[in-house]
């Protein structure tokens, strides 16, 4: 007895941390920064944390009215209805539903290239096709609706990253608009902000009819509800709650009844749901952490001896030229950073905006490696 074939799989590789790097050079843990998995530099909100300890001696209940309270408070942060909302375990989770209500066996969907390996991941999962456009260094990683558009060929869903991983780059809201208008009424636009908050840009929420800024201060009242985009959020990011595995999907009215039929039971855990309800409430924190972050971005690109592409995000791509040695090198010297050849960039390392002392670190180190 075997798998199904999977030799069309790819694998998701995650960026390293620094037990592991700690565990492989015999070396103390302490020693390591990691600027690798774009995390929250912070940590995750004080007030997350308190209700993490609180839900501890809760947690042999199943999670059903957590999961209420949690989307019902996602919704009116972003003036939609509660059943747009679909909670998920990460990011991931919200994809694989959005795969599963969309896709039939053969269906394609259309990822970035480079990009994020778990669209076309959950999209063979579900028995799809993978067809890709190009983000490509020759402009910037400019990401513009005739490059995805060229490469449309009527695939069922279209993956737009915005702020994208690994450049940083972003899609305007025109042009994510223009793409939902070109392609097929059957085909579903989703934007991935998993790196939203970092973004001084107003959310394609606002193309379903809710607000395009979470804090309410730019409504987008004036655009008719569309029902062929959806959203990605997540808590792991700009909220600092990566190990809880929290994200969510904004979907269409007219998707809403879908959700019931595709989920997992209780895809969120207790203490996931109040951490994050907790979080989103921890206005100062996700400030604290935006505004360092873009501190921080601004400091590299000035700083770092080598070329930088524009972010909108909470990292910075930097060529290097062979971003393997410059990865080992930085690590032999206590700062983890990301190879980004597993995106296909074998000339570029990503780094994640730290504390104001890591960010230093960061530069001092990566110029002397580069010297």
């Amino acid at each position: 007895m075997r798998p199904r074939d999977l030799s069309d799989h790819v694998e998701y590789r995650a960026g390293r941390g620094i037990e592991e790097v700690a565990r492989e050079l015999g070396r103390d843990p302490e020693e390591f920064v990691k600027l690798a998995s774009n995390e929250n530099m912070f940590g995750p909100s004080p007030a997350a944390v308190d209700a993490v300890e609180a839900s501890a001696d809760e947690v042999h209940h199943y999670p059903t009215a957590d999961h209420q309270d949690l989307t019902a408070a996602i919704a009116e942060r972003w003036d939609v209805t509660d059943e747009q909302v679909w909670l998920a375990n990460g990011g991931d989770g919200a994809l694989d539903y959005l795969s599963r209500a969309a896709l039939d066996p053969g269906d394609a969907v259309l990822v970035p290239a480079p990009g994020f390996a778990y669209y076309g991941m959950s999209a063979r999962f579900h028995h799809g096709d993978v067809h890709e456009y190009d983000v490509t260094t020759d402009d910037g990683f400019a990401l513009t609706a005739d490059a995805v558009l060229d490469a449309y060929d009527g695939e069922r869903i279209v993956h737009l990253t915005s702020p994208h991983n690994p450049s940083g780059a972003r899609f305007t809201l025109d042009a994510v608009e223009r793409i939902a208008d070109e392609t097929s009424e059957e085909t579903l636009v989703v934007v991935d902000e998993a790196y939203g908050e970092f973004a001084d840009a107003p959310s394609a929420v606002g193309l379903l009819g809710g607000r395009d800024d979470a804090d309410g201060t730019d409504a987008s009242a004036s655009r008719a509800p569309r029902d062929d985009v959806a959203v990605l959020r997540t808590f792991s990011k700009a909220y600092g709650l990566a190990g809880l595995r929290l994200g969510y999907a904004v979907v269409p009215d007219a998707w809403a009844d879908a959700y019931a039929r595709v989920n997992t039971p209780f895809a969120a855990s207790v203490v996931a749901c109040r951490a994050g309800l907790a979080a989103l409430d921890d206005d100062e924190h996700v400030e604290r952490t935006v505004e360092t972050a873009r501190w921080s971005r601004d400091y590299m690109a000035e700083h770092v001896d080598a070329p930088t592409y524009e972010s909108h995000a909470n990292f910075l791509l930097v060529e290097v030229g062979d971003a393997s040695a410059v990865a080992e090198a930085m690590q032999e010297r206590g700062v983890i950073v990301r190879d980004c050849s597993s995106f296909g960039l074998p000339g570029c390392v990503r780094i994640t905006c730290g504390t104001e002392s890591e960010t230093e670190r960061a530069v001092r180190e990566l110029n002397e490696v580069l010297a």
